[in-house]
């Protein structure tokens, strides 16, 4: 590779890493405990036992309380509000209904409550305000919203940048040497070099997934925008010119639950979404649908149900950009394989940890270098600088 070239690759690298290191240490940080959220969660807030142990919320397994007098349990709790999902647990019975004061409010003016439909009675709220919360707020969008959101994904951006080029510059650098080579006994720079390469190079595949996956998440508001006005708006052009449906006109929701299940079989319910909400139109009960897979279970379908007739109206598998987009999120945290997979995308995080440390430290110790410097001990593998 021409030196003009490794000189525009080092530059690259250089902005890139030194502009998105901070926040990507900071999500590496947080990251590492929301790997294991629920191990944690397990740990400090034990699981409820329900009154019919193994039986789905969502299921129709004889004695499950139907879900009308569930959604009228949730209002009365909450007078004046209204209901903005409805959510289940394939594996327990264990159901919750998500309420605000109006169908698009925001994710601050929201309430969960968590039911167990066996018995019909509340088991309480869902603790929004725990430290798990507070890091997976500050992990997404640092508490700024969408604007956070879209700030950390271009953060991801320019991460996956530095990790191409990265990979551009290791190349020549390690032309001359075996891989693995880590020269301790040299100076510390020429040492911490050689870490910052080696676990750069072990955790590549790992950071380009996991980078790649955080940019698709950050864009999750607008992807989901993208499909309410593309898929969705298809899906219900036969409403285009009505207005948005009232709460009071809602009708059965076992009723809608059911003609979907007739038109979705073999599959389970995950949550429905109500009218005027993010993941439904203004007139229509939007019932997400998961496969029985560890891979189909995240691909949903959703089927549209008239929310006053309880007609069904559509239902269709999601686009290619929210099926990466659904795949993505618990891809990007390891949410796969159990335990075992969690375990190696934490050690992978330290070795990202480190190779942001790493390349801090070697940027900090040799910035006032030029950059014809920095090109010789890339094209030399350091040796120069070994030799100094």
């Amino acid at each position: 590779m021409r030196t003009s070239s490794l000189r525009a690759w080092f530059l690259i690298h250089k902005w890139t890493s030194i502009l998105c290191t901070a926040f990507l240490l900071m999500l590496c940080l947080t990251g590492l405990p929301l790997i294991f959220h629920e191990e944690i969660d397990a740990v400090t807030a034990p699981p409820p036992v329900y009154g019919m142990p193994g039986t789905g919320s969502s299921g129709d397994a004889p004695g499950l309380v139907p879900l009308d007098v569930m959604l009228a349990k949730a209002l009365a709790a909450r007078p004046g509000e209204v209901p903005v999902f409805m959510a289940f647990d394939n594996r327990d019975p264990g159901m919750t209904v998500t309420t605000a004061p109006a169908p698009d409010s925001p994710d601050g003016d929201m309430t969960v409550q968590l039911f167990d439909r066996s018995t019909g009675e509340a088991i309480g709220q869902v603790d929004e305000d725990g430290v798990m919360h507070f890091l997976l707020q500050l992990h997404t969008d640092m508490f700024l919203g969408l604007p956070g959101m879209l700030f950390l994904g271009l953060m991801g951006l320019l991460f996956v940048a530095a990790i191409v080029s990265g990979v551009v510059l290791y190349a020549p650098f390690m032309r001359k040497l075996r891989f693995g080579t880590l020269r301790v006994t040299r100076s510390k720079r020429l040492k911490w070099l050689d870490y910052h390469n080696l676990l750069g190079i072990v955790a590549l595949a790992w950071t380009l997934v996991v980078g790649a996956t955080g940019v698709i998440n950050s864009f999750a508001t607008p992807i989901n925008r993208y499909w309410q006005m593309n898929e969705l708006a298809e899906m219900t052009r036969a409403y285009a010119g009505k207005g948005e449906l009232s709460p009071s006109r809602y009708g059965s929701i076992d009723r809608a639950m059911a003609a979907a299940r007739r038109e979705v079989p073999g599959n389970n319910p995950q949550f429905i979404g109500f009218p005027g909400g993010a993941f439904s139109s203004r007139h229509h009960y939007a019932i997400f649908f998961q496969g029985d897979t560890p891979l189909t279970e995240r691909l949903l379908t959703p089927a549209l149900v008239d929310a006053e007739t309880g007609r069904f109206t559509a239902a269709r598998p999601m686009p290619w950009y929210m099926q990466a987009l659904a795949l993505s999120q618990p891809l990007h945290f390891g949410d796969y394989g159990g335990l075992p997979l969690k375990t190696l995308w934490a050690l992978l995080t330290a070795f990202t940890i480190m190779v942001l440390g790493s390349g801090l430290y070697l940027w900090l110790g040799k910035r006032r270098a030029g950059i014809d410097a920095h090109v010789r001990e890339v094209e030399t593998g350091g040796t120069l600088e070994a030799a100094e």
